[in-house]
């Protein structure tokens, strides 16, 4: 069984960065895509960015507005997610996800296969 474990958030203030780390527990080329989500208090899990191997294409949604950067670690087989000049909106919980198969629509969670259980970021003003 596949398994995904974030790590790396925690608290900041209002324009600090962190940076998220996904690590899989297999090599991650093993995946066509992994994927950040994020799902705030009361609002439904939202899209942040992703990474296809085959071509390293990377998506990012609109609100990340250059941001954010997710990348490889290949010699620790991590793929991160660099957040920059943090909002207060961008306090979640944030989740890193993987496909295996194909992937037709990398912003939708519903293609997915597994999920990590996910690592709080808090932005205080």
């Amino acid at each position: 069984q596949t398994q995904l474990v974030e790590s790396g958030g925690g608290l900041v203030q209002a324009g600090g960065s962190l940076t998220l780390s996904c690590a899989p527990s297999e090599s991650m080329f093993a995946f066509n895509v992994v994927g950040w989500f994020r799902q705030a208090p009361g609002k439904e899990l939202e899209f942040v960015a992703s990474i296809k191997f085959g071509t390293i294409r990377t998506r990012y949604a609109d609100f990340v507005k250059g941001r954010f950067t997710i990348s490889t670690d290949n010699t620790k087989n991590l793929v991160n997610l660099q957040m920059n000049n943090l909002e207060l909106e961008d306090t979640a919980v944030y989740y890193c996800a993987t496909i295996r198969g194909v992937a037709i629509n990398t912003t939708r969670h519903d293609f997915y296969d597994y999920w990590g259980q996910g690592t709080q970021v808090t932005v205080s003003s």
